[in-house]
């Protein structure tokens, strides 16, 4: 097993770990119940990460935790006049998706 990353929290690593599993990279998350005991411990030794199962998918799992942590933002004006931005590729006013 290799550790591929810390989460900032159970629920990150949790997504990161099924969208491994979805890929077929055999992951798991450790440290999941440590949360309890920060403060006894270090908090940065408390936080739960994800490991996955096989080395040599390493880059294969370094590419798409990259991809989950690196969404790209869009920013398009909408045929409503709304102007949206972020990660959004439809309109919250009219309900239009974003042009291709």
């Amino acid at each position: 097993m290799l550790r591929l990353t810390q989460a900032p929290n159970l629920a990150m690593a949790t997504l990161w770990a099924d969208a491994l599993e979805v890929e077929g990279i055999a992951s798991s998350v450790q440290r999941q119940y440590l949360v309890g005991v920060a403060g006894e411990l270090p908090p940065d030794q408390c936080l739960p990460e994800v490991w996955i199962h096989h080395a040599t998918q390493e880059a294969a799992a370094r590419k798409l935790l990259y991809d989950l942590q690196n969404v790209p933002q869009h920013r398009w004006q909408c045929g409503c006049g709304e102007l949206i931005e972020g990660g959004f590729e439809q309109c919250w006013s009219c309900s239009a998706w974003m042009p291709r």
